[in-house]
């Protein structure tokens, strides 16, 4: 009888040696945990407000309303009539959510481009300072301007030197962009810094007139390298 007692104690006292192992194999986290919550990184540059300003010759020119955009390589359509400059700012624009500025004069340009060029010539020989049709509301909210501008005859339009006569930029980022035909910033780089010497201004980017409309790519690529900061 002793000796049947003594083999259910020890199958008893097995069955709860082998409970406990069970027990200290499984992890704390053994049970399928509900997946950690992570905070949302916030959107790079998501505090700093960019304002896109740009000249160009179509959103300047009397061009008639049945224009016809294949006729000149410096008319772009699009859901308005635009130049190439025009379109690199829509690109700038898009890709960073930021605000657009048409810099367009109270006179209107002539409706062909060699005309107007020629015009333009003639106001940079006189020093001239065309007034413009409307100014930008609460310049000093932001903190990054992209410029942009045709090179006419090796020079900004004159229309973008009252632009930088109106505001003081001091403090903020100006970067400035280019549509020529093969000329680039030519010395407009040097004239914006002489105008607005409290800015931080980066040299960015020169496109060709034939490059501009399929300048999508290069426009983000170029983005990606820039650093841009509040003021």
């Amino acid at each position: 009888m002793m000796r049947r007692y003594l083999s259910i104690l020890m199958i008893l006292m097995m069955g709860a040696l082998s409970a406990c192992s069970d027990t200290a194999a499984q992890p704390d986290d053994a049970q399928p945990q509900e997946p950690a919550e992570t905070e949302a990184v916030p959107a790079e540059n998501e505090d700093i407000h960019v304002l896109v300003a740009y000249f160009t010759y179509a959103e300047n020119a009397d061009l008639p309303e049945d224009v016809d955009a294949s006729t000149s390589a410096s008319i772009q359509p699009g859901d308005t009539l635009t130049g190439n400059t025009g379109l690199v700012a829509v690109m700038i624009a898009d890709e960073l959510d930021a605000d657009l500025f048409s810099i367009q004069t109270q006179e209107r340009y002539p409706d062909t481009y060699d005309e107007t060029i020629a015009q333009g010539q003639q106001e940079q020989q006189e020093g001239a300072r065309p007034a413009l049709r409307s100014q930008v509301e609460d310049m000093d909210s932001y903190d990054v301007i992209f410029l942009g501008y045709p090179n006419w005859w090796g020079d900004m339009p004159m229309a973008v030197y009252s632009f930088l006569d109106e505001y003081d930029l001091s403090g903020k980022q100006v970067i400035p962009f280019v549509t020529s035909g093969g000329s680039g910033f030519s010395n407009t780089v040097a004239a914006i810094v002489q105008l607005e010497p409290q800015a931080q201004i980066i040299e960015g980017l020169a496109l060709s007139d034939s490059e501009a409309p399929q300048a999508q790519a290069r426009v983000q690529e170029w983005l990606g390298t820039l650093e841009l900061s509040a003021g």
